[in-house]
């Protein structure tokens, strides 16, 4: 078996640096979806469905490219490299077309083809550290990580709000019609993504996988995969499993912040209705926190960095995280002052800053080196799982017992982050994994 050698830290920043432009795209999406379809004609109770793209695809894609991509080997894009390629290409264009979209069912079908792309690029790279990394130095990749996400998160959360500020866009707000701000953003992040992902291919190799150490190649059989699937799931590492309720109650309370909290601030705080100018305010205000809370996260990754290095627990830093998280959105309700949103979001930010590395780094040891893209994968469920749940039960949730109102469902999710920091008492640490 290969003795894999620690990496210096630029290599670790190469390897990483293709999560910038994901996250970038990713960001876009989340600060700015909701209103998208507000925009097109959306009711506020309608958002929660039509953000169903996003988990649906997540649940089909994530467990198949994981399977194959464990099982792939091209001769000058390696074995993650490939689907890195192909996921950045179609999200690129995704996102080009977005802004575009002439109608609610445009954006909805885009967005299923986004979140598709995203997912295709995105899954593989979770494996790619633990690919080429030792045990003892997976915290600090996942920290880098972290740390990337966060700077891709922040520049893209704030950037339509900041091509208002300077100009680049006009100030348009209308029913019907897209704002060039959003517009111009997106164009930019179809370009970032894409080059950033050619980046880390380009400046990271891959090691050929070893004939013992290699996975069974893909079932000749039609559907034949689907049962190694279903094995493995029902087979899944103790770790996993415990940490499966922690990763529940963690995304389902970042759902509820991502699909409510821009449509909640501008209505609620601003006092808007779509296609008014305090309306298009708020968003942009939200779009503000949330790049708020993603550079509180790029900056306590540098922390994490260097806590990982110190051998501080992943876990130790992950459950201060969840703690700080949902304090962050529990206090969001109490908030008045749009300018007082920002400590909230600091709270959410070192949570998110955990969110991003720390199960990773708890997971990774516990998975079979020869299924790390297939397990990475089905981790992945217990994301996408709960944003299903908060997709079909949120709408009625905030319209039968929140009284119509979307900050209720932003402070729902506060508890549930800290639902997800006392099931993180049942996982066990690094050196019982």
């Amino acid at each position: 078996m290969r003795e894999l050698k620690p990496l210096t830290l630029p290599a670790i920043w190469n390897m990483s640096f293709g999560f910038f432009g994901i996250q970038f795209g990713w960001g876009l999406q989340m600060a700015n979806m909701s209103a998208i379809y507000q925009y097109l004609g959306a009711a506020e109770s309608d958002i929660p469905h039509l953000w169903l793209a996003a988990p649906v695809t997540g649940l089909l894609v994530q467990p198949i490219i994981g399977y194959y991509s464990d099982r792939t080997w091209h001769k000058w894009l390696g074995r993650r490299r490939p689907y890195f390629l192909v996921g950045a290409v179609l999200a690129s264009l995704s996102l080009v077309a977005m802004p575009n979209s002439g109608a609610l069912w445009m954006a909805a079908t885009l967005l299923w083809i986004l979140d598709a792309s995203v997912n295709v690029s995105m899954e593989p790279f979770r494996a790619f550290v633990a690919d080429l990394m030792p045990p003892h130095q997976r915290q600090v990749g996942f920290a880098m990580q972290s740390l990337l996400i966060g700077l891709g998160a922040v520049l893209s959360s704030a950037l339509p709000w900041l091509l208002t500020q300077f100009g680049v866009a006009a100030d348009v707000a209308q029913t019907g019609v897209i704002p060039q701000s959003v517009r111009y953003a997106f164009y930019i992040g179809a370009v970032v993504y894409l080059l950033s992902v050619l980046y880390t291919i380009v400046t990271t190799k891959e090691f050929p996988p070893e004939p013992a150490a290699a996975p069974a190649g893909p079932s000749a059989a039609p559907l034949g995969f689907v049962g190694e699937i279903a094995h493995g799931i029902w087979h899944m590492p103790h770790v996993m499993r415990r940490l499966a309720w922690v990763q529940f109650f963690t995304w389902l309370g970042l759902f509820c912040m991502w699909i409510y909290f821009g449509p909640a601030i501008a209505h609620g705080i601003f006092g808007g209705q779509p296609g008014s100018p305090e309306f298009q305010r708020g968003i942009e205000w939200g779009g503000v926190c949330f790049a708020t809370y993603n550079g509180v996260a790029f900056v306590v990754s540098f922390a994490l960095v260097a806590f990982a290095r110190r051998g501080v627990p992943a876990k130790v830093m992950h459950r201060v995280g969840l703690l700080c998280a949902g304090a962050g959105l529990l206090s969001v309700g109490f908030v008045h002052e749009p300018k007082l949103l920002i400590v909230s979001m600091v709270g959410v930010g070192i949570g998110w800053a955990t969110i991003l590395s720390m199960p990773y780094a708890l997971l990774a040891n516990a998975i079979p080196p020869n299924r790390m893209g297939f397990y990475m994968g089905v981790f992945n469920f217990f994301i996408v799982l709960p944003q299903i749940l908060a997709a079909t039960l949120l709408g009625p949730a905030v319209q039968r017992l929140l009284g119509g109102h979307a900050l209720g469902a932003v402070m729902l999710g506060g508890g549930s982050m800290l639902l997800a920091a006392v099931a993180l008492s049942w996982v066990p640490g690094e050196k019982t994994a």
